[in-house]
C-alpha cells in the first residue's frame, strides 16, 4: 500500500466545499467518483485544506492509500472524467506516514475585490464600488502579525480546540483591475479570511479606525465583525510543505 499526494485546483462555484456531506455535491465526491470510474474500486481522500460553498482554490491538495502503482497517464485520463472546473495538476507517491494536512506549514489565501463593473470578473471577484482608503487598510492588515487570538474572526458552529494562528504576512496588493488581500498563516479559522477582508473593507471605507479594528482583534467579539463578503471572492493558492517532503 503506498501514500499518494494529489494536487488539484477548481473552481468552487458549482460546490457546497471541498469536503464529502450528505446531500450536497463537493470536490471530494466528484474526486473520489472519478477514481472509482477510471480504477473500479474506492479510495478515501483526507483533504489538507476545507474550502466552504463557492471558495476556489488555485492549489489545494488530497493524500489517499493505494495499492497499485500510479502512472503520471491517470493524470490526464482522470481529468477527462472531471467536470471541467476541477483540474488534478499532479498525483505524487509520498514516504509512508505522509500527511496533507499535517505536514504542511502554511496555507496562502488571497482575497479579491475590484471597483468598476466587469462581466469576466463577477465569478472570481467581489464587486465593491466604493473609494477605499489602502494605505490605512495596509497599515491594519500589517498589525495582524503580532496578533495570535483570532477568536474574533472565527464563526460560530466550529469544532476546533483554539482559535490561535500564526500569521507571517497580511498585505493589500493590487493586481490588474483587482485589489486584493493577501494572508499566510500556518491554520486558518472557519470564516476568517473573509471577515478579516470584510472588516478590513470598513476600515479602507473609514467607517472603522485602525484603533477600532486592533479592539475588534483584542476583544474577541465575533458581533463586530463583518463576515458579509461573499465566497466567489476567495481563493486558496498555496499550500507549502516542511523542507523535503514534497522533493
Amino acid at each position: 500500500m503506498s501514500r499518494y499526494f494529489l494536487e488539484l485546483s477548481y473552481m468552487g462555484t458549482a460546490y457546497s466545499g471541498f469536503q464529502v456531506q450528505a446531500n450536497a455535491n463537493s470536490i471530494q465526491a466528484e474526486i473520489e467518483k472519478a477514481f472509482f470510474v477510471y480504477f473500479r474500486q474506492p479510495v478515501n481522500m483526507t483533504g489538507s485544506s476545507r474550502t466552504d460553498t463557492g471558495v476556489h482554490a488555485r492549489q489545494n491538495y488530497f493524500h489517499f492509500d493505494f495499492e497499485e502503482r500510479i502512472s503520471q497517464d491517470a493524470v490526464y485520463r482522470l481529468n477527462a472524467i472531471l467536470p471541467g472546473d476541477i483540474s488534478i495538476r499532479s498525483i505524487r507517491e509520498m514516504p509512508a506516514g505522509a500527511h496533507c494536512r499535517f505536514d504542511a506549514e502554511s496555507r496562502e489565501y488571497r482575497y479579491y475585490t475590484y471597483g468598476k463593473k466587469d462581466p469576466f470578473l463577477r465569478d472570481r471577484a467581489y464587486y465593491y464600488p466604493y473609494p477605499v482608503d489602502l494605505g490605512q487598510m495596509q497599515e491594519a492588515s500589517r498589525r495582524l502579525v503580532k496578533n495570535q487570538d483570532f477568536s474574533s474572526f472565527s464563526k460560530r458552529n466550529t469544532q476546533v480546540k483554539n482559535f490561535l494562528c500564526t500569521v507571517w504576512e497580511s498585505e493589500w496588493e493590487r493586481e490588474g483591475d483587482c485589489l486584493l488581500y493577501r494572508i499566510r498563516a500556518n491554520r486558518f479559522l472557519r470564516g476568517m479570511v473573509r471577515g478579516l477582508t470584510g472588516t478590513l473593507l470598513q476600515v479602507g471605507r473609514g467607517i472603522l479606525t485602525i484603533e477600532d479594528f486592533e479592539e475588534i482583534v483584542a476583544g474577541k467579539d465575533r458581533n463586530k465583525v463583518n463576515f458579509n463578503v461573499p465566497a466567489k471572492g476567495l481563493f486558496l493558492v498555496n499550500v507549502r510543505y516542511r523542507e523535503g517532503l514534497m522533493c
